[in-house]
């Protein structure tokens, strides 16, 4: 896995960042369509948690394969590669947290989720994207540092599982990470986007019946 992955926003038109998707295919699309996303000239980044709960966690997980998308890791993929490499405890903690839909698909589909989790190991933990307007790192739960650095070693558990920065803030505790505009993070559900600083939480549970969050960064 490789811990960072840069991109260039200027090669793109529009650039927008979608909260914790969890399987909802039909309604990420839906999206899609309602702001005219173009494939060809457009990129969507994800803050990770593509897969679980929803009834469509195959064809989220595929989007990696799709030039248009790009995604950081979250701890539902985590659990995910982590079931895969034969933990039962592993394998147990994902089935308990929506991973059941694995065990559902026939054989041919399960070859495809197989291929798919293996490539889900490689996704990065931190995507710093260049935009017009500046500098926008996303990671799925947090960066677990007050100054951000391209490449500085962060441990994956941090990444992708603390709730830590969000309940400080709920405490009152907002405090900007320096080295980037923005960040965007997933992972904990809130009922609309929320702010803290220069820290943005875009997952609005739209799994659980509620609006899927898509933000236009570019």
């Amino acid at each position: 896995m490789h811990q960072y992955l840069k991109i260039d926003g200027s090669r793109y038109r529009r650039i927008f960042i979608v909260g914790d998707i969890h399987g909802c295919y039909n309604r990420l699309w839906a999206e899609l369509e309602e702001v005219g996303f173009d494939t060809e000239t457009d990129l969507l980044v994800s803050v990770g948690d593509l897969i679980d709960r929803g009834a469509q966690s195959l064809e989220c997980l595929d989007l990696i394969n799709a030039p248009w998308f790009r995604c950081v890791l979250g701890n539902h993929e985590s659990m995910a590669v982590q079931a895969l490499a034969g933990s039962l405890h592993a394998q147990r903690n994902w089935f308990a947290n929506g991973g059941d839909w694995y065990w559902q698909l026939d054989p041919e589909q399960r070859l495809l989720a197989d291929s798919l989790i293996r490539k889900a190991a490689a996704l990065p933990l931190v995507i710093e994207l260049a935009t017009e307007t500046g500098l926008i790192v996303i990671c799925h739960a947090d960066y677990p540092s007050d100054q951000y650095q391209f490449g500085k070693p962060l441990a994956e558990y941090d990444v992708v599982w603390s709730r830590q920065r969000y309940a400080r803030a709920c405490e009152g505790e907002h405090r900007e990470i320096t080295g980037a505009s923005a960040f965007y993070f997933g992972h904990t559900p809130v009922m609309k986007r929320a702010q803290s600083a220069n820290q943005h939480y875009i997952d609005t549970g739209a799994v659980f019946g509620h609006r899927l969050t898509l933000v236009q960064v570019q």
